[in-house]
């Protein structure tokens, strides 16, 4: 494994004893490697602009600038780095700010190591991940908005196709491509390509980013998909 090939992961957290726990798991794997520490979000995003950095685990709740602020600082100053957001509460208040605010990711502290490094890899692999139990309540907290944002959907309607247009509210549903795919009797490859498609149109990081969108936009309702 080359040097380039290894993914360069900074550990953003105001507990030592959390930073230290995260320190070892990034370490004991061959293909991530320490890109270094922070204690709050100023130091977070001084870090990030010092070294190469591919993804951030960032915690949320820290003194002088927290980690939502961190995160929308560094994903537009780095929009090739990609926020982790970590969290000690399923239903923590500042877990869908940050990903507002760029975090293509959203995990609990107390996820199993496997999962962390996990996540590591597919974020880094410019997919997003949400914790599967937070993965409704996520859709059901942005899709409590009663805003209708007409301009956002009809540019929304305008760069997609019909098809793209039908894959973004699927994947609205929180689902997974291999799920999307059995639901419209489609591969899994077909699924993955409208995928892309759909995020490199509408600029979006990943299909966190999307559910997003979908939802805050008024494009999908609780009970009205479309």
């Amino acid at each position: 494994m080359t040097p380039a090939d290894v993914i360069r992961v900074a550990v953003v957290d105001d507990q030592e004893l959390m930073r230290s726990a995260l320190r070892m798991m990034v370490e004991s794997q061959p293909d991530l490697a320490l890109a270094g520490e922070a204690g709050d979000g100023h130091e977070a995003v001084a870090l990030v602009r010092s070294r190469r950095v591919d993804v951030v685990l960032m915690d949320l709740r820290m003194p002088r600038l927290d980690g939502i602020q961190a995160t929308a600082a560094i994903t537009a100053e780095q929009p090739g780095c990609r926020v982790i957001a970590l969290t000690t509460f399923d239903l923590d208040d500042h877990a869908f700010p940050a990903l507002r605010a760029g975090a293509s990711a959203f995990l609990l502290k107390d996820a199993r190591g496997e999962e962390i490094v996990e996540a590591i890899r597919t974020v880094h692999a410019g997919h997003g991940v949400v914790a599967p139990s937070t993965t409704r309540r996520l859709i059901e907290h942005l899709a409590a908005a009663p805003v209708e944002d007409g301009a956002a959907i009809a540019r929304i309607r305008a760069v997609l196709t019909p098809r793209e247009l039908d894959m973004l509210l699927e994947m609205a549903s929180g689902d997974t491509n291999r799920e999307i795919a059995q639901r419209l009797h489609l591969s899994e490859a077909t699924v993955k390509t409208h995928v892309g498609h759909v995020l490199a149109k509408l600029g979006l990081r990943d299909r966190v980013q999307a559910v997003v969108l979908a939802y805050e936009s008024g494009l999908v309702r609780p009970s009205r998909r479309g």
